[in-house]
């Protein structure tokens, strides 16, 4: 972002149904905002005018607050153009009128969300910004790669965040061992030794527990038989036919980028922009998804999760030119080891050494990440 010859779009999925964001998905029948706006706050222009404009993309309601007190919260900055959680109010006309405009078409389809399902919202912990995001998605025809384009433009992003996709569909997973994971909230927070088998995505969320009395095979069958498929936009693809460097990163395998690889469409037109330098990085240290993996762990992952996104077998070398592994700096017993012998099929450039951050453990240096990519495809 730092860098005025890059121009930086970020494919994020937005499968997340956790806490308030499962909230927003529950009563505006969309997919969760939440991953789409913590990239864009990332992209929000670095200057002191824009601090009031970052703390409202990381405002959260208090977890106690009441419903009553919230609405008068939102009642004031429509009505009001007064923004009480803020140090100081937004100067700019163009940001409190899309503000306003979209916290009213928010309040005004809550209201009737809330007869139709007979409960109300709950805003215990939730962030400001997903209601904006709600709101103008009503205002976007319903459509939150339009509310994506229109924040970049309002806000002045730096970068562009795509959504994968559009089509509202639920994340699922089962592991090895049969048990089911009911939600994109299970697959992250749900601490096992045990490995995910596979993902889905469905046309609605499951309830959880609904399948616990059936037995492991007829679960997984059950999956299977109503596993959604999604196909990625017009404009993701035009962001992979356009790209000089496509790169896989680091992440939460199962619930960010695997769901994203698995798109319809995506494999292929990384596959057909052969122009396109594509870097592949693994994880530093372990998560609650990928329980005693090694390096290998990730880039078989990744190809098995792009190949379902085809009716084609692609082989590594069609999606990858390079992969950069971590060498872990200490022998702690969560950091990735590198299983060199595992790579040997693989056949591709390793650049195996140290990506780490020198003062934050476990997290990649994005200084050191770019210049061993600048220098590779400045040759």
């Amino acid at each position: 972002l730092n860098h005025s010859e890059f121009k930086l779009t970020s494919i994020v999925n937005a499968y997340d149904d956790g806490k308030s964001t499962g909230q927003i998905r529950d009563f505006f029948n969309m997919l969760g905002p939440s991953d789409i706006r913590k990239v864009q706050e990332l992209m929000l222009p670095d200057n002191l005018q824009n601090q009031s404009i970052k703390q409202l993309f990381s405002f959260r309601f208090n977890k106690n607050i009441t419903r009553s007190e919230a609405i008068k919260s939102i009642d004031d900055v429509i009505k009001k153009n007064h923004f009480s959680f803020l140090s100081s109010n937004i100067n700019s006309k163009n940001i409190t009128d899309f503000i306003s405009t979209s916290l009213s078409a928010f309040l005004e389809y809550l209201e009737l969300s809330e007869k139709v399902k007979g409960k109300v919202f709950d805003f215990s912990d939730c962030s400001i910004m997903n209601c904006i995001y709600a709101g103008a998605y009503q205002l976007n025809d319903r459509n939150l790669e339009k509310v994506a384009q229109e924040i970049e433009k309002i806000f002045l992003l730096r970068g562009s965040v795509l959504p994968t996709n559009i089509e509202d569909k639920y994340l699922v997973g089962i592991r090895e061992n049969g048990e089911v994971l009911y939600s994109e909230a299970q697959i992250v927070e749900l601490r096992s030794s045990v490995r995910i088998k596979k993902i889905y995505l469905l046309d609605r969320p499951l309830q959880d527990k609904c399948l616990d009395h059936l037995e492991n095979n007829e679960r997984e069958r059950f999956l299977e038989l109503n596993a959604s498929y999604v196909h990625t936009t017009q404009l993701v693809q035009s962001a992979f036919r356009l790209a000089d460097i496509i790169i896989y990163s680091s992440g939460t395998q199962h619930s960010s980028l695997y769901p994203t690889y698995m798109t319809k469409g995506v494999s292929d037109i990384i596959i057909n922009n052969s122009k396109a330098k594509k870097f592949f990085i693994t994880n530093i240290g372990e998560d609650y998804e990928t329980p005693s993996y090694q390096a290998s762990d990730f880039i078989f992952g990744a190809l098995k999760y792009l190949n379902y996104s085809s009716t084609k077998e692609y082989s590594f070398s069609d999606f990858f030119d390079y992969i950069l592994i971590n060498k872990s700096r200490n022998n702690n017993k969560h950091y990735i080891p590198f299983d060199k012998d595992n790579f040997k099929e693989i056949s591709l450039p390793i650049l195996h050494q140290s990506f780490e951050d020198d003062e934050n453990s476990g997290k990649h240096c994005g200084k050191k990440v770019l210049d061993i990519i600048k220098e590779i495809y400045y040759v």
